[in-house]
């Protein structure tokens, strides 16, 4: 299992076998959360790569309220993190 060392700075450095899995490139953004006692480190996503990212719950479906269409969405995205 890979591992990092915290800096007299408190900074890590992600091994390159995690970086390479995840698409973190030099620059990248990630996102941080403390769950519990446990630090998660989630690579972010640009707006460039959320491009058609709707398109398939959307094909095939009849078109909703602007309000409709919020909820459903939030279900899904809570589904899509439930199951991280």
């Amino acid at each position: 299992m890979p591992f990092a060392r915290v800096s007299s700075k408190g900074q890590i450095t992600l091994p390159a076998e995690i970086r390479r899995k995840l698409s973190i490139e030099p620059n990248s953004r990630v996102d941080i959360v403390l769950r519990d006692a446990e630090i998660v480190i989630r690579p972010l996503k640009t707006v460039s790569e959320l491009k058609g990212i709707l398109r398939d719950h959307v094909r095939g479906h009849e078109r909703m309220s602007w309000d409709e269409e919020r909820r459903r969405m939030e279900e899904l995205v809570a589904r899509e993190v439930e199951d991280e």
